[in-house]
């Protein structure tokens, strides 16, 4: 998407106002389709692995780093994460730090590296030092992201992150105390107006702070989102981040009918958010706003095809094939004491799994392309995707850019489609990720 135009002093500034006209029948159909989807490509069918594949000259390459240690567990959250202790927590990092060198005896170089958790920052010392390594062992990384939550803002420690992040991604959630009251989040991080203080405090420490927005939650009123979007706004931060809160089958005791609100309330929230954020910040994905329109920001699969991920838990995409890492603690260390890394899981998608799969981040990120399909799988995208391409169409969701036959205009039904559809697709990755830890006991954790 274009940078904000600034307009002269004789211009008239007009407010954007969304135009959604999908029906609330239709995105019950949407989110059935890619359930559909979903359930059929993110099966644990899965080859057992135990190295990742040497890196193909030409193709760029992300480094994920997975820190799965949270001092509380949000009831809303599936991540992979485990309470944390800080011995279990040391050694974690440590063996994290030996598996990047097995990345790097296998040729790899990176030019991004984003760390995710649980809570990233539960140890900055060691968070600092495994930063410090990777971009010793990977010169070519330009760009560190990482996430944290309001509590650990105003730690000691913190600062030991300036100069190591270039973007801090921090988990706020909501500024209104009603709201954290519900989702037990009040106690562990503070009030709305403590977290706010907070990041006004640390917000000179990096270039880019991200403030994390959930809409979606019940009882979250027009007058409470704008109030979380003023709040956010007040805070001028390079990016502001609205995801809807996602119900996955694991969260739907504690989410369904006790915090979410219905599709037709997040269809109205959204359609707010958008008037509100679209002036003030340019839209960088379905979800995401940022000042300018050429920064990294959390979703990054929509900036590199192929990314490798470290650490007990997370996920790798290398040539058409998805990687898991073991989702023990005892088993990724005694992988790493062996000399092994942590994978242990290999699923090979086909070509049209994959192209269905870029299609989905093309509508996300608002950067479907003609021309990409064309250059990565040699297939014209309106016959190769008929029925995704004419679907979309038919709602309004796409149209041809006039002044480039290659690029798709994303509208703003495009817009909350690409955010169902992203959605979808997370409470699916959610789903794995409960599948994949409910075998472990005890010993494991």
């Amino acid at each position: 998407m274009s940078s904000i135009i600034q307009p002269s002093h004789s211009e008239i500034i007009k407010p954007y106002q969304a135009d959604i006209t999908v029906p609330n029948w239709m995105l019950g159909a949407m989110e059935r389709v890619m359930q559909f989807y979903v359930d059929k490509n993110l099966r644990l069918d899965t080859h057992s692995a135990d190295m990742m594949p040497a890196p193909i000259e030409g193709k760029k390459y992300m480094l994920y780093a997975h820190i799965p240690f949270c001092h509380t567990l949000c009831s809303f959250c599936t991540f992979h994460r485990f309470l944390f202790k800080e011995d279990k927590a040391r050694a974690y990092f440590i063996s994290l730090r030996k598996e990047m060198d097995m990345v790097k005896a296998l040729g790899y170089d990176f030019e991004s590296m984003y760390i995710g958790g649980g809570t990233t920052t539960v140890l900055e010392d060691e968070l600092a030092r495994t930063i410090e390594h990777a971009k010793k062992l990977f010169p070519g990384i330009k760009e560190v992201s990482c996430e944290s939550d309001p509590q650990h803002l105003d730690s000691p420690g913190f600062k030991l992150l300036e100069g190591l992040v270039d973007r801090m991604s921090i988990g706020v959630q909501s500024f209104n105390d009603d709201i954290l009251t519900m989702t037990d989040r009040i106690d562990k991080f503070g009030s709305g107006q403590q977290i706010f203080d907070k990041i006004m405090a640390a917000k000179d420490l990096f270039p880019i702070i991200n403030v994390d927005l959930i809409f979606g939650f019940r009882g979250q009123t027009d007058e409470v989102i704008q109030y979380d979007l003023d709040m956010a706004s007040k805070l001028d931060p390079r990016q502001i981040t609205t995801y809807p809160l996602m119900v996955t089958p694991q969260t739907r005791k504690s989410v369904k009918g006790k915090l979410a609100a219905s599709q037709a309330d997040m269809a109205r929230q959204y359609r707010q958010i958008l008037n509100s954020l679209n002036g003030q910040y340019t839209q960088l994905s379905s979800w995401a706003f940022g000042k300018t329109n050429d920064e990294g920001f959390d979703e990054y699969v929509i900036d590199y095809d192929e990314y490798l991920g470290v650490g007990s838990g997370s996920f790798s995409f290398l040539d058409d094939t998805l990687y898991v890492n073991n989702f023990s603690l005892r088993k990724y260390h005694e992988n790493i004491a062996a000399g092994r890394m942590g994978v242990e899981q290999q699923k090979n998608y086909s070509k049209k799994d994959v192209m269905q799969y870029r299609f989905l981040l093309g509508m996300f990120s608002g950067r479907l392309s003609r021309k990409y399909f064309r250059e990565t799988f040699g297939v014209n995208l309106d016959t190769a995707l008929f029925k995704e391409m004419t679907s979309m169409k038919l709602i309004g969701a796409i149209k041809n850019d006039p002044s480039d036959p290659d690029k798709l205009i994303i509208t703003d039904n495009g817009k909350l489609m690409g955010l169902l559809m992203m959605k979808e697709f997370y409470a699916g990755m959610d789903n794995v990720r409960a599948q994949l830890r409910k075998p472990l006991k005890a010993c494991d954790m």
